[in-house]
């Protein structure tokens, strides 16, 4: 397991849509778990796989306090949102120093492939699920300040681009 380099915005593969996986392979299993390591030193509670260069639809969270519940996706797909919705601050490592409070949905259900190959419906909540809709955007090559007013998203990307130089 290591822990890979993850890309910085404005990196153009950040802004590609991934690629389906067509199957649980070792290396798919390899990939998940160098994200998991990846994810735990950064530390955060989610990873997409475009976010250190791999252009396949996988992604890891985990946002238990203990830090033992690794949910592994391929393929995820939002099924169905709650109307209820949840502010939370999101951040990312791609374009570190700068958040943004972001407005999602309180819950999803999602359908995607396990670690096993086996296609499975998640019921996702809280922190929890706005880490699977923040991975899934990633997956779609888009960024979680998209969701912000361009006002917003254009003062953000001014205060990190003063910080990272």
């Amino acid at each position: 397991m290591t822990v890979r380099k993850i890309l910085r915005w404005p990196d153009k593969r950040l802004r590609t849509q991934a690629e389906p996986v067509s199957e649980i392979t070792d290396e798919v299993r390899a990939i998940w778990e160098d994200m998991i390591e990846t994810m735990d030193a950064m530390p955060g509670v989610g990873l997409a796989a475009p976010q250190i260069g791999v252009t396949l639809q996988l992604a890891v969270v985990d946002a238990s306090s203990d830090r033992n519940k690794r949910i592994r996706m391929a393929n995820p797909e939002i099924l169905e949102s709650s109307a209820k919705p949840n502010v939370h601050e999101e951040a990312s490592p791609c374009l570190p120093g700068v958040s943004a409070k972001i407005t999602r949905p309180r819950a999803v259900s999602v359908r995607y492939l396990n670690e096993d190959g086996v296609i499975v419906r998640g019921e996702f909540v809280g922190l929890e699920a706005t880490s699977v809709q923040h991975q899934i955007d990633h997956l779609a090559g888009r960024m979680y300040f998209d969701n912000l007013s361009k006002m917003k998203r254009d003062m953000l990307l001014r205060r990190a681009k003063k910080l990272n130089g």
